[in-house]
């Protein structure tokens, strides 16, 4: 059964924001709200703009590929009871209208406070779809290999940080303009689906002089020098979904991981260093080079393994696992947990992984560091969720169209 939530203007609006007229319907809406309720104008110098406008159309969801981002806002959703495949068209289309709008920096239709989304925020909003929405009356099958993440021998997985029927994943530079934009998504949502976990966390993209740089994890790790470089035929392969219903697509991996940072902190440098085989100063591999070099796991010193045996980074490189690899992201967060012993500050990584084939790709190299990596005595994963994310749409379609029309 289709639910039949009343239809407000700012929802027809954002219905129709991707048909023809979506600019139209997107700057009607800034309009709607009356120049009464516009932010005063400042009457400051403009200063050169540190971001960009990103949009949202192409053959992939632009999120994807993008740099990472400062911050990042992952909400997952569970589908209401009686949603089906018409009620996902509508929520789908609904949302495109919010995601043309707010990449714009404009504000989604109908937006109450539409000076809380800014341009040049390198906004970019990515769509997925959990496996119990990949099924017969919704989305159907998912692409090939998605599913559930089998459970991993050091896993502590809890409930409000897995699962999911959908998720938002809202990156950018400005931490206000993609809070707005996820509290824009999930009341558009309401009729359809209710909010199940939310992760929020950061990263530092750039280094002190604006160039991109890999970032680091809270244990000081440059973390993600062996990503594929996006736009190369490599990360086409490793991270595209290239045919049939789902081309253009892929699926991400979340884990929320717990990094015990107090015990890291009892490490000597080259004990941190040698647990993942990179050094901490730049990322580079113990075995030389500079950062994007490979690692050379065959090089010694001294009788030993100069990465060692079960190094996070040779547990994981794509020659030990038959050439399996992913595209990795990641967001650190704290938060503070109420325990028996009072307050205490939880620290961690939300991590993403996306790939072309998850069964093929991420389940075997996660199985292989559950097996043996030296990481595993530091971080344990607490949340697990899997989302096979919607190929990209163009100007006048809507998100998941040739899944659902």
């Amino acid at each position: 059964m289709s639910p039949a939530p009343r239809v407000s203007r700012r929802r027809l609006l954002g219905y129709v924001g991707s048909t023809g007229v979506g600019a139209a319907a997107g700057a009607g809406a800034v309009l709607a709200v009356g120049a009464e309720d516009a932010a005063p104008a400042s009457t400051a110098p403009a200063p050169a703009v540190p971001g960009r406008t990103i949009e949202p159309w192409g053959a992939h969801q632009p999120g994807v590929a993008a740099p990472q981002a400062a911050v990042s806002e992952l909400v997952a959703l569970d589908l209401l009871p009686g949603v089906d495949r018409d009620a996902l068209g509508r929520l789908m289309r609904l949302w495109t209208g919010d995601v043309e709008a707010l990449a714009a920096g404009r504000g989604a239709p109908g937006d109450p406070a539409p000076w809380l989304s800014q341009p040049a925020s390198d906004l970019t909003i990515t769509v997925g779809v959990g496996p119990g929405a990949c099924r017969p009356g919704l989305f159907g099958a998912g692409p090939p290999g998605f599913g559930d993440v089998p459970p991993m021998r050091h896993d502590r997985l809890q409930q409000r940080w897995s699962g999911g029927d959908l998720v938002v994943l809202v990156a950018g530079r400005d931490g206000t303009t993609v809070a707005h934009a996820v509290r824009r998504l999930v009341a558009d949502a309401a009729p359809f689906a209710r909010a199940r976990w939310r992760q929020v966390g950061s990263w530092n993209p750039t280094d002190p002089s604006g160039r991109p740089q890999t970032g680091r994890n809270l244990f000081g790790q440059v973390d993600g020098s062996g990503n594929p470089q996006p736009g190369t035929p490599l990360f086409d392969a490793t991270v595209w979904v290239d045919e049939g219903r789902w081309a253009g697509g892929s699926s991400l991996v979340v884990r929320r991981i717990r990094m015990d940072l107090d015990t890291w902190d009892e490490l000597t440098r080259d004990e941190q260093e040698r647990s993942v085989g990179r050094a901490l100063a730049d990322g580079a591999p113990l075995t030389g080079g500079p950062e994007l070099a490979d690692l050379d796991l065959a090089a010694r010193s001294q009788g030993r393994l100069v990465v060692p045996a079960d190094a996070h980074a040779r547990r994981a490189h794509p020659s030990l696992n038959g050439g399996r690899r992913m595209f990795r992201k990641g967001a650190n967060y704290t938060r503070e947990v109420e325990t028996e012993q009072g307050v205490e500050v939880e620290s961690g990584l939300v991590f993403l992984a996306f790939q072309a084939d998850l069964a093929d790709q991420f389940v075997p190299v996660q199985q292989a560091l559950d097996e043996s990596d030296q990481l595993n005595e530091w971080t344990t994963a607490i949340g697990s969720a899997s989302f096979a994310v919607l190929p990209g749409f163009e100007q006048g379609s809507w998100l998941g169209e040739q899944l659902l029309a």
